[in-house]
């Protein structure tokens, strides 16, 4: 469950954010944007993220995901399409191989919604 990992990563990151204000906030949500291709279980992501906040700065903060679908380019057909993860990656038409991924990878942090305490 590589969903824990990317937890802890997620947490670090926010924790620098927070040590460098200067006045104490409590976060509400997080805000993810995360790419199907990622292979990310957004039930997981959450899980993982709510057992490993606990008792923490970040105890009762939710986590809020947007999914962004794979969609690739096809510059033989010069045409976009919408891969079938673990069936089909190459162009539907052509069959060209995937090289042009256009959205489906992202994983990052969007914003944070906080209050000053």
């Amino acid at each position: 469950m590589h969903e824990t990992d990317m937890t802890k990563a997620l947490i670090m990151t926010i924790k620098d954010w927070y040590k460098s204000q200067t006045l104490t906030y409590k976060i509400d949500k997080v805000h993810l944007i995360v790419g199907e291709f990622t292979c990310v279980e957004p039930a997981s992501l959450e899980f993982a993220f709510e057992v490993q906040t606990r008792n923490t700065f970040l105890d009762g903060a939710k986590l809020v995901i947007k999914d962004i679908p794979l969609v690739a380019f096809c510059h033989s057909c010069n045409q976009e399409y919408k891969p079938e993860i673990g069936l089909q990656y190459s162009c539907p038409d052509c069959n060209s191989p995937m090289d042009d991924i256009r959205s489906g990878r992202e994983l990052k942090i969007d914003r944070l919604e906080y209050s000053e305490l």
